[in-house]
This record gives structure tokens, C-alpha cells and sequence, in this order.
């Protein structure tokens, strides 16, 4: 199974995505981070110029920028990450929209196209995945709402699944358990079936 595709094969009418390349990217993506902190306000990962090279780095994992094909202008990040070719299973993630494109039909094209790559048959351009997964913090309700609106299924919620640095918002822990909050993490997902039974559909429709 390839985790490669061409760029031309990741767009919808409105967006594109392409492959994030620090040299391009990095500069405007932590420009925007640093200016609205909010942007990474739910997320385990410390967003640092050396975390996003970490993840880059992993072969398992994808990081792709966002473009809103009508400006031009570079819209966001989206990621799938822990790609399996053995279990057929990824996760989406970070999914982070600059504050000019929120509640736009960025985010819903974004991923809309990572979903259609995951969950296609090779033969129609996708990795033919069974599974792609959503975790989110389960303080954060807006990311689990715009799972479900994407067709993403609730599956339940994990409890302590991160330490969170110190100043993050999460659940304290007993002492002597170490210094910062905890995270519980709400998981969905939308499998092969769920997209043959109305997932593509539902999609074609957010992204149409």
C-alpha cells in the first residue's frame, strides 16, 4: 500500500491539499499558532518547529497544508497519522484551521478529501483503509461535533490518555503523579462500512 499520492488527486472544488514542507509552511503556520494560541488549545502535542520535524519524519504519518483554492492562501493543516498497512487503520489529526477560515467550508473539505483518500479502493485513488479514527479531548466539543457532522461515530472515551503540560486545561491528578493535567479522549470513527453505507454520500455532500 502507497502513502503517497499526487497533489492534483487531494482537492475538492473549493480546497487542496498538498504536502506540508517546512520551508514553505513552517513560517506562516507558527506565525499563526503564536498569534492565536486558542488554535492549539486542545491538543497533547507542544507545537514546536522540532515536533511538527518529529512527525514529518515518522513514515507512518502525513501532514498536508490546507489550501482554499479561491485565495490561494495557505488555510490550515491536516494530518493522518500511525498508518497501518497491516491493520488497514489511521487516525485523523492535528486538524487546525487559521481563524480567517473557521466556520468556512474549509475544514469540511479538508477533511472530507482526507477521507475519501483513506477509505477509496486503491483502484479509485485511496489506500482502501477499514478504519480511520478521531480522538479528541473531551472537553473539546466543537471538534467532536464537526466529527459527527463528517460522519464520524462516537465509540466512547478513554480515560487519562495524556499528561498534558503544565497550564493546559484538563483533570488534575492524585499527588505523586506527576506535575500536569490529565486528558480524557473522546474516540469515533468512520470504518469501510459506514462509508459503502452512506459515509460517501455524506461526504460528496459536505464537500460538494
Amino acid at each position: 500500500m502507497s502513502l503517497t499520492t499526487s497533489s492534483s488527486d487531494l482537492e475538492s472544488p473549493r480546497v487542496k491539499l498538498t504536502p506540508y514542507l517546512p520551508p514553505t509552511h513552517d513560517s506562516d503556520f507558527f506565525t499563526q499558532i503564536t498569534a492565536h494560541p486558542d488554535l492549539t488549545r486542545w491538543f497533547a502535542l507542544n507545537f514546536t518547529p522540532a515536533a511538527v520535524q518529529k512527525l514529518l519524519e515518522d513514515p507512518n504519518n502525513l501532514l498536508f497544508a490546507i489550501i482554499d483554492k479561491a485565495s490561494s492562501k495557505f488555510a490550515g493543516v491536516i494530518g493522518l497519522l500511525h498508518i497501518s498497512s497491516v491493520h488497514l487503520t489511521t487516525e485523523v489529526g492535528p486538524v487546525i484551521c487559521f481563524p480567517e477560515f473557521q466556520r468556512t467550508h474549509v475544514a469540511s473539505h479538508a477533511i472530507g478529501i482526507a477521507l475519501r483518500y483513506c477509505l477509496e479502493l486503491p483502484k479509485d485513488g485511496g489506500m482502501g483503509l477499514r478504519r480511520v479514527q478521531w480522538t479528541a479531548n473531551a472537553l473539546n466539543g466543537a471538534s467532536i461535533k464537526v466529527a459527527e457532522r463528517m460522519g464520524f461515530k462516537m465509540e466512547g472515551t478513554s480515560r487519562w490518555t495524556h499528561v498534558l503540560s503544565v497550564g493546559r486545561e484538563g483533570r488534575e491528578a492524585g499527588q505523586g503523579r506527576g506535575e500536569g493535567p490529565g486528558r480524557d479522549s473522546v474516540l469515533l470513527a468512520i470504518c469501510w462500512d459506514d462509508w459503502e453505507n452512506g459515509g460517501r454520500e455524506l461526504v460528496d455532500e459536505k464537500t460538494s
